[in-house]
C-alpha cells in the first residue's frame, strides 16, 4: 500500500472520521482509522454505533488497507509541514510516512482485514434536503435530547415525515423542542437517530443553501451522505412520546418580550448559580413587563425587562420559576428579534415561540417554588 495526497486535504478527512473513534475499546482496531488506498482513499472511523466514512482524491502506486491509531495518526498528519505527503505500508505492518524532511515508521499498525466493517444501509427510502435547512433543524432541537440511559428513545431526536412536512422533536422528560419545514417529497414516517449521530451530523453539514445532503433509510439504521463523507448510525427502537398529546391546548396568557434583553437579564440573574447550587431563577410577570430575580446562599439578584403582556393576569401578575438553562438554551436558538412566552398557572408547562410563524415550538416545565 502506498499513497500520497495533500495535507491539508488528509488532515480534513481525519478530522471528520477520528471524533467518533472510541479512546478505549475490547476491539483493538476500533481505537484505529481504516485507511483503503484503491481507486481513492477511503478512511473510516466507528465505534459500533456511528460510523463515519470520507473518500478524497490521492494518487495510488499500490492498493491495501491498513489501521493506525486515530489519535496518532492525526497527531502525526497536524504537525507535518504543508506538503504533500506520502504514505508507505513496508513489510511487519511499518507504516513509513514522509512529508518535506519529515519521517515517520509507525510500528503500531494493524491488518486492515480486522477492522469491523460497517453497516450497510438499503436504499428502502431516500431523501434530499439542503444542508443548511437539517443544520437549523437539528441545531434548534439538539440540546433538549436526553441524556438518560434509563429512556434509550428519548436520547435520540425523532424524524416525523410526511404530507409535505418534516417536524423533529426532542424531550428530555423537562421539556421539548420541536422544529418543523415544509418539504418536497421526502421519506414518509417516523424514526429516532440518535443524539450523538446527529451531533456529528450538525457538525459536518454546511450552512449553504445550495449544497444537499442526502438521507437514505434502512431497517434499522440510517445514513447521511454529504458529498465525499457518509456517515451511518443505527436508529434508536421504542415507543417515542406522543408530543401532540403533550402541548397545551390553551395557554391564555402571552408575554412578548425582546430576545437579546430577555437572555441579558436572564444571564445576569444567573450569575448565582453554578454546579452546587442549582435555585429557579423567579419570574414575576407583571401586565407591562417581566421582573427576574434569584435568590441562592452567595447572594440576590434582580433584574427586569420590559414586556407586552396580553391576557388576564391573576391580581398584580404571578410568579413562576425555571430552571435557568433550559430558558437559556431556546433563547440562543430563536429567531427574529422578539419571542413569545405563553403560559396557563405558575405550575402548568409554557411555551416558548417565535414572535411569528409557528416553525419553531419549546416547552419547558415550571420549577415549583418554596417561599424566600
Amino acid at each position: 500500500m502506498k499513497f500520497s495526497c495533500e495535507k491539508a486535504l488528509l488532515l480534513a478527512a481525519i478530522s471528520n472520521v477520528s471524533r467518533i473513534v472510541p479512546s478505549r475499546s475490547s476491539i483493538a482496531a476500533l481505537e484505529g482509522i481504516l485507511l483503503e488506498a484503491g481507486d481513492r482513499l477511503c478512511l473510516t472511523g466507528f465505534n459500533l454505533e456511528v460510523g463515519i466514512r470520507a473518500e478524497l482524491d490521492v494518487t495510488v502506486e499500490r492498493t491495501g488497507s491498513v489501521v493506525i491509531g486515530a489519535r496518532l495518526l492525526g497527531e502525526i498528519v497536524r504537525k507535518l509541514p504543508d506538503d504533500v505527503v506520502t504514505f508507505d505500508l513496508r513489510d511487519k505492518l511499518v507504516m513509513n510516512i514522509r512529508c518535506g524532511q519529515t519521517v515517520f515508521d509507525i510500528a503500531s499498525c494493524l491488518d486492515g482485514a480486522s477492522y469491523p466493517e460497517l453497516p450497510t444501509v438499503s436504499e428502502e427510502q431516500a431523501a434530499a434536503l439542503p444542508q443548511a435547512l437539517l443544520r437549523g433543524m437539528i441545531h434548534e432541537t439538539i440540546f433538549a435530547v436526553s441524556e438518560n440511559e434509563n429512556k434509550i428513545i428519548h436520547t435520540g431526536s425523532q424524524f416525523n415525515w410526511g404530507d409535505g412536512k418534516l417536524v423533529v422533536v426532542s424531550v428530555d422528560g423537562y421539556r421539548l423542542a420541536l422544529r418543523r419545514e415544509a418539504t418536497e417529497g421526502g421519506l414518509w414516517g417516523s424514526f429516532v437517530v440518535p443524539g450523538a449521530a446527529l451531533r456529528e451530523v450538525e457538525r459536518l453539514l454546511s450552512d449553504k443553501e445550495d449544497e444537499t445532503v442526502k438521507l437514505v433509510l434502512g431497517g434499522r439504521h440510517i445514513s447521511f451522505l454529504l458529498g465525499d463523507t457518509v456517515l451511518v448510525t443505527r436508529l434508536l427502537e421504542g415507543e417515542f412520546l406522543n408530543y401532540k398529546t403533550a402541548m397545551p391546548e390553551s395557554l391564555p396568557i402571552d408575554v412578548r418580550l425582546n430576545i437579546r434583553a430577555f437572555t441579558a437579564g436572564l444571564e445576569r440573574v444567573s450569575l448565582l448559580i453554578n454546579e452546587k447550587i442549582k435555585n429557579p431563577v423567579r419570574l414575576l410577570i407583571r401586565p407591562d413587563g417581566v421582573d427576574l430575580s434569584c435568590r441562592t446562599s452567595l447572594g440576590f439578584a434582580a433584574d427586569a425587562c420590559e414586556a407586552e403582556v396580553t391576557g388576564t393576569l391573576p391580581g398584580a401578575g404571578f410568579e413562576i420559576g425555571f430552571n435557568h438553562r433550559y430558558l437559556l438554551d431556546a433563547l440562543h436558538v430563536l429567531p427574529g428579534e422578539h419571542f413569545r412566552l405563553k403560559l396557563m398557572s405558575p405550575l402548568a408547562p409554557c411555551v416558548l415561540m417565535p414572535d411569528e410563524g409557528d416553525a419553531y415550538f419549546y416547552m419547558v416545565l415550571p420549577v415549583r417554588l418554596r417561599a424566600d
